[in-house]
């Protein structure tokens, strides 16, 4: 009777903890489908937005971003974005800003890298009348302006140590100062920041600050180069030919299959916003017509030529290869073809005039050289 008795327990132990097991599962599961019913919620809300603010993909790993950017958007944390230029760092922020409490909020975007020291100390937190030659009249700071809602510090890593020691008190404290001014005003925002550098190595180089960026690096989201998600790439391109045939006044009739095969085979160094440069001259040439390799850019449009001859996987050399020298060089052949127009440079290789800057500076490319700078 006693092993009955155990046997009667143990059977019920058991269904307890299968029932128990499963109730579990069916809570992950839920969790689950609610998570994916907010990301597919916030796509729509800002599916209706035009240009780079768009969230156009299906691909593993893009979805990876936003389901953790819809996991972290109902907090008040920070979160840094990192990842190559052009991957759509905006898009993510914006992204978050729709799914936090904030998003009746504004949405205040400033690059880090488009201002000098001492203009972006004043961008950012604001002045005084009298703070600076100049300064007929107090001026609000975008921290100022995006009160209620996200500040997003596009790349932050840009920034000088006098900056960096100011933007660590307003996380800090959550307060900051006007220029000029001799009281302290609270920071009602939430930071979203974004770099394409390697802050670790900026760190080893004394070029960023260790507190400021572990005050960032809350939560961060790597966000993958184009050529890691290439089946966002033609979807992508739909939608931007959709956006630029009005801009353009005549529409592309579509795509060729051969461009097609271009637009796949091409590593995008400048990633979304290469893509979508690339297609908008491809719809200036095409006239209204199909869009076909020949109005791609040159190295674009003929992919073929870009493999070995024997038809064989290209190989990496031996001693492997440095990015830097890649991106030097890069440079250096998009000056050469544009004739060192900065600004035609900078469109070649799918990123900003003062990112190219920045980069130039970095490698020691420009100085001295002549011709057009504009």
């Amino acid at each position: 009777m006693a092993r009955r008795v155990a046997d009667h327990v143990s059977l019920a132990l058991s269904h307890q903890r299968l029932a128990e097991e499963e109730r579990k599962a069916a809570e992950a599961r839920d969790r689950a489908a609610r998570l994916e019913e907010r990301v597919d919620a916030l796509r729509d809300e800002l599916e209706t937005t035009r240009g780079y603010h768009r969230v156009v993909g299906d691909s593993r790993k893009w979805k990876a971003v936003l389901t953790q950017a819809t996991k972290v958007a109902p907090t008040e944390t920070t979160v840094l974005l990192t990842g190559e230029s052009g991957t759509g760092k905006e898009v993510v922020a914006r992204f978050v800003h729709r799914g936090s409490p904030r998003s009746r909020g504004p949405f205040v975007a400033l690059n880090c890298a488009a201002l000098p020291e001492n203009l972006l100390e004043s961008e950012l937190f604001g002045h005084d009348r009298g703070a600076f030659t100049g300064a007929v009249a107090a001026r609000p700071g975008r921290i100022e302006q995006a009160a209620g809602g996200v500040l997003f510090l596009d790349e932050v890593g840009e920034m000088s140590p006098v900056v960096q020691a100011k933007l660590l008190r307003v996380l800090q404290e959550r307060e900051f100062q006007r220029l000029g001014a001799s009281r302290p005003m609270k920071a009602d925002v939430r930071i979203v920041a974004a770099t394409n550098r390697d802050l670790e190595t900026a760190l080893a180089r004394g070029q960023f600050r260790e507190d400021l960026y572990y005050r960032l690096r809350v939560f961060e989201i790597r966000l993958p180069p184009l050529r890691e998600r290439r089946e966002d790439i033609l979807p992508m391109a739909d939608a931007f030919l959709q956006e630029i045939g009005p801009a353009v006044g005549r529409p592309a009739a579509g795509i060729s299959r051969e461009a097609h095969e271009a637009l796949l085979s091409y590593p995008w160094p400048g990633n979304v916003r290469e893509l979508r440069n690339a297609l908008e001259r491809a719809t200036i040439l095409c006239d209204g017509g199909l869009i076909t390799v020949e109005h791609l850019p040159i190295g674009m449009g003929h992919p073929a030529a870009a493999r070995p001859q024997d038809g064989r996987p290209e190989t990496f050399p031996s001693g492997g290869v440095s990015l830097d020298g890649v991106e030097r060089d890069l440079i250096s052949k998009a000056l050469q073809e544009s004739k060192n127009n900065r600004s035609r440079a900078a469109r070649l290789l799918g990123i900003t005039r003062s990112q190219l800057y920045s980069r130039m500076q970095k490698h020691g490319l420009g100085e001295g050289s002549a011709g057009p700078r504009d």
